[in-house]
């Protein structure tokens, strides 16, 4: 009989209006759905919330309410907590949280209390990079699983997926089919075909962007904006050619796998 083939999605992280519809017109499957990316990713305004719903494309809204570390207050819980009724009022299918402890450690009760209040909206879970801090990777799998995560976006807990595609491999196996394993940061066209052949995950994280280009019609505004701190030279959007190669890229992979499987 012949092996069904299972489409690789890729998702997509933006930060703004053009990004998210560049990532669309690409062929993104899924869209991870931020403000300032520069800073790893904050939580999205309601406005571009409202703006993915419309896209027909499954988004779902990193919930961070400051930059720095995962270490929560009582205070950013409840920050959290709004930012998921946004998502949800937005007509989002699903958040991104991650929250942890000083040790690197999941947060379990911050986690917890995100994950009932997400499960009462009807949102599905992400757990973002913070897993990438944890002493133990194998046990905080178990932990990302026990607390009803649908998936764990990760590097191995190095710098980048492609050197730390090992671990994944590993987290994969471990997982075997009860969470997704979604390899995550420094995946390009060029590195995608082999993380995603170490891995053997099933669906895979990526930025597509390029410099962003000129907006302003005239170098010396420009430069003036750079040197007030308004806007920075490498600031970045994504760009849907890139967006579509890595999704031609997932979809040979998958075909390779359904050929070995029997196809």
């Amino acid at each position: 009989m012949c092996k069904t083939v299972a489409k690789i999605d890729l998702e997509v992280c933006v930060d703004s209006p053009a990004g998210l519809l560049a990532a669309v017109r690409g062929g993104a499957g899924r869209i991870e759905l931020c403000s300032a990316l520069a800073l790893s990713g904050l939580t999205p305004s309601l406005g571009l919330m409202r703006l993915a719903a419309t896209t027909g494309v499954r988004a779902y809204a990193m919930i961070r309410p400051r930059p720095g570390s995962y270490i929560y207050s009582d205070s950013d819980l409840d920050v959290m907590r709004g930012d998921l009724d946004a998502a949800r009022a937005a007509g989002l299918p699903g958040a991104v949280i991650g929250a942890s402890r000083a040790s690197g450690a999941l947060d379990m009760d911050r986690l917890g209390a995100l994950r009932e209040h997400a499960r009462a909206l009807g949102l599905r879970l992400t757990l973002h990079r913070a897993f990438d801090l944890v002493p133990d990777f194998s046990a905080a799998l178990e932990q990302a699983i026990d607390l009803g995560f649908e998936r764990v976006l990760t590097s191995g807990g190095a710098r980048t997926a492609p050197e730390g595609a090992d671990q994944i491999a590993a987290l994969v196996d471990q997982a075997a089919g009860r969470i997704s394993v979604m390899p995550g940061s420094g995946l390009t066209p060029d590195t995608l075909a082999a993380v995603m052949r170490r891995t053997g995950a099933g669906e895979a994280h990526g930025s597509c962007g390029r410099p962003v280009a000129d907006r302003m019609l005239e170098a010396v505004p420009r430069a003036k904006a750079e040197a007030m701190g308004f806007i920075s030279p490498l600031d970045r959007d994504t760009d849907a050619a890139t967006v579509a190669r890595m999704v031609a890229i997932l979809a040979g992979i998958a075909e390779d796998r359904g050929a070995a499987g029997g196809c």
